[in-house]
């Protein structure tokens, strides 16, 4: 007689039980935002949040004495920056701490909205990185300017293939707040069919409402003033390309960490400094063209396109250029967060295998990233400053990981595809991802 054997239904544990509670979710997101808003608005602030301070005096040098950016002079920000920093005015522009926990309170809100946004089909492991990651980083994850743009790129990557209008509209959105966020439209336009109508189209309206509003306030003539306003930086000490001169400054008398007065910023000088400056600005640009070329070669995997190219953009930004503010790394975690979401939904195949395999692993390496910047700035960032061995072998090691996760994404988007396979053009919302792949 043969024996069956049945196999009841497995219980959850109980660290997933917890893990998937909507209410340990929300729970674990107040706690985090308050840490962050604590150390940045009370513990540290000079530290912290001194650019959310420099938010505050731009803002009340509009309402109050009628002198706006870009409308009245040139700006380090492009136009659309000036919105999210008049929000917080509307409580105060004389209290340094009340406009500091206004401007805490805004980046909690749009980071609900991505939290919800990542959780809203039962699988909450996106959710729950991005708040992992938000602490890791530590209070610039919630003290800059790219604090808002972290959400409306969720939001894009998340709609990207069923609405890929929204997503370009959200994407220069946020490329108008900071520039950023505009590269990401360059995937974007390679996985979608009808790329005019559905990329060009959104993000050329979004322009001209732009550049009209501006238009009629009289500040055209300085709209586009945040591309030049910061040309004569030389290299900042937390870049990567700045490594070399750090580790020399260590042992060399000629190489120092020094002041940027003008721009508030600590830069590397030494023999070749300049020159490498000047290198950084004309390397940039040739290696998102290559990139973008190495996209167009991926074109049959929409979704690796997606996800991993939009990651790849956000570490080339960061690896292949002079400035290394530590907010950068947060340009990270929207694409990470969007492959946790997504992860099942990668095709059957060998290559939708290797990025399923890919995201976890892709996870905690730009999780230490962020841990690792918390500790540069702005835990030890004084030390770094005066030539310490430790927080400087540190900032190496940050370095070298981001540097190792550019190549990481270059490998995983070079994979031959095989032939092309678009998602359907914005009026086919029901397409399900990765449905044309080669299998």
């Amino acid at each position: 007689m043969e024996t069956q054997l049945t196999v009841g239904p497995t219980r959850a544990t109980p660290v997933a039980r917890f893990a998937g509670s909507r209410r340990a979710l929300w729970t674990a997101f107040v706690l985090a935002h308050a840490w962050l808003a604590f150390l940045g608005a009370l513990w540290i602030p000079h530290r912290a949040f001194y650019d959310v301070d420099l938010y505050r005096y731009w803002s009340a040098l509009g309402l109050e004495n009628g002198v706006w950016p870009v409308f009245d002079g040139p700006w380090v920000y492009p136009v659309g920056a000036l919105l999210p920093m008049l929000l917080p005015a509307a409580v105060s522009t004389t209290s340094t701490l009340g406009y500091a926990l206004a401007w805490a309170a805004l980046v909690t809100a749009g980071d609900a909205v991505a939290v919800w946004s990542l959780s809203r089909d039962r699988n909450t492991l996106g959710a729950w990185w991005w708040l992992a990651f938000l602490v890791l980083l530590g209070p610039v994850a919630m003290g800059r300017i790219d604090a808002i743009l972290a959400p409306i790129v969720v939001l894009a990557l998340l709609v990207a293939m069923q609405r890929p209008r929204v997503a370009a509209a959200l994407l220069t959105v946020g490329a108008w707040i900071k520039v950023a966020p505009g590269v990401l439209i360059l995937p974007l336009l390679l996985i979608v069919r009808r790329p005019v109508r559905d990329v060009v189209v959104p993000a050329a309206l979004v322009c001209t409402g732009v550049l009209g509003a501006v238009a009629v306030g009289g500040g055209l003539g300085n709209v586009a003033s945040f591309l030049t306003e910061q040309d004569a930086r030389g290299l900042q000490v937390e870049a990567v390309f700045s490594t070399p001169w750090v580790v020399a400054s260590l042992v060399r008398d000629n190489v120092a960490i020094v002041l940027n007065r003008e721009l508030i910023t600590w830069e590397i000088v030494g023999p070749g400094t300049t020159g490498a400056a000047r290198l950084m600005d004309v390397l940039l640009p040739l290696a998102v063209a290559a990139l973008a070329v190495l996209l167009w070669r991926a074109r049959s995997r929409p979704l690796d396109v997606l996800v991993w190219g939009s990651l790849a953009f956000a570490t080339v930004l960061i690896v292949v250029n002079k400035v290394g503010s530590p907010q950068y790394v947060g340009w990270l975690a929207p694409p990470v967060a969007v492959a946790l979401t997504l992860r099942s939904t990668w095709p059957d195949n060998e290559a939708g295998a290797r990025s399923r395999a890919a995201a976890p692993r892709v996870a905690g390496a730009v999780l230490l990233i962020a841990a690792l910047t918390q500790l540069i700035f702005p835990l030890a960032y004084s030390s770094l400053l005066t030539g310490g061995a430790v927080i400087s072998g540190i900032l190496v090691v940050r370095n070298l990981l981001l540097l190792a996760l550019l190549v990481a994404m270059g490998a995983l988007l070079a994979t031959d595809g095989g032939r092309r396979a678009t998602v359907p053009d914005g009026d086919s919302a029901g397409a399900q991802l990765g449905r044309d792949s080669p299998r």
